[in-house]
């Protein structure tokens, strides 16, 4: 177990937190997912994602995930020692079947063969079927941006939200992430979510006792609610911009589950237990030399430049960037409940 390294009073929240160095909690992850039936490799993709997003203040995808993770290994509906298989598929087209994985190994798996037929031919797609994708997404696509490369990603998830002048929840969350490299500074990236609000974001609410916004979401009934719990409990999300959103969540169910193979988010049924979608990823990458060529990075600067002209007062992963910096100076910052429970399972 971690020792209690550090403790400071540092609202919000209120309660004191504990500083946890960062390859600390990676390997107490590790071995919690090893304990419910991970492989160690697995383990270890499952608990570096985890463990960048806390580091990053991405909270609703760090340690707040691990339970999701342990009940749906501990009821069978994931494979945590599924081994992925690549197929070829065209000159810039992999396919890889998860295997009622998870979906970090499959990308792992892909990227360096991804990369370089980015390369080759300026542009490649990898297609993961019959995955489970329940951590943040932009941590799949920040590597490929610092290798130079303009990558874009998205998932479908379990059925949680109406679509646009609907009743009934047909899409997932159906985030999507967009990196794009940067001169000698970190690249820009960004991770949303199709719906009003992140399921991961309505879950921590719920947890906290808080309310959310109007608009996000409505109860069982149809009725708007501002209570998560009621959102949570037989009601459905919005999607973000009412038909614009609608539209995009559409877009995402395409790319990541029909054109993968993957399962829409309307036809993944949960077990007893389980709480990761059973659905499919999609990753596209570009090497910008292939198109902007070597003009690229200074064109981007000039956007970035009108941007803070504009009166932007931050750019997409500036926020992470320095709490980054922060984890990395002083570890991850993690209430006693929250580092308890991590305790617990491992212990159970």
């Amino acid at each position: 177990m971690i020792s209690r390294v550090a403790s400071e009073m540092t609202p919000p929240p209120l309660e004191p937190l504990v500083h946890v160095p960062l390859q600390d909690l990676v390997g107490l992850l590790e071995r919690i997912l090893v304990r419910y039936g991970a492989s160690p490799a697995v383990a270890a993709q499952i608990a570096r994602n985890c463990a960048a997003a806390e580091a990053d203040g991405t909270r609703s995808h760090g340690v707040f995930r691990i339970p999701g993770y342990v009940s749906s290994l501990k009821c069978g509906w994931v494979d945590g020692c599924a081994e992925p298989v690549m197929d070829d598929s065209a000159a810039g087209v992999i396919v890889v079947d998860a295997r009622n994985g998870f979906a970090q190994p499959a990308l792992a798996l892909a990227a360096s063969h991804l990369a370089e037929r980015a390369r080759t031919n300026g542009i490649a797609m990898a297609c993961i079927r019959d995955s489970h994708h329940f951590g943040a997404l932009w941590v799949d696509v920040e590597p490929f941006a610092s290798q130079g490369f303009i990558a874009l990603s998205c998932v479908n998830s379990i059925a949680r939200m109406v679509p646009h002048g609907g009743q009934q929840p047909v899409f997932g969350t159906n985030p999507m992430a967009f990196a794009v490299p940067r001169t000698d500074q970190l690249p820009l990236v960004f991770d949303q979510s199709s719906s009003a609000i992140a399921n991961g974001d309505l879950k921590l609410a719920a947890r906290e006792g808080r309310s959310v916004g109007a608009g996000l979401g409505v109860d069982r009934d149809g009725r708007p609610t501002t209570d998560p719990a009621a959102i949570i409990d037989g009601g459905a999300l919005l999607p973000f911009g009412a038909h614009k959103g609608s539209s995009i969540a559409l877009m995402i169910e395409v790319l990541a589950a029909g054109l993968t193979g993957g399962q829409f988010s309307f036809e993944v049924d949960l077990p007893p237990g389980a709480e990761t979608p059973r659905t499919g990823q999609m990753v596209i990458l570009i090497d910008p030399a292939k198109g902007g060529g070597k003009f690229f990075g200074r064109r981007i600067e000039t956007l970035i430049e009108a941007l803070r002209g504009g009166g932007a007062t931050r750019l997409p992963g500036e926020k992470r960037y320095e709490q980054r910096r922060q984890t990395q100076l002083n570890g991850a910052p993690l209430s006693r409940a929250e580092l308890a429970s991590l305790n617990e399972l491992l212990s159970n």
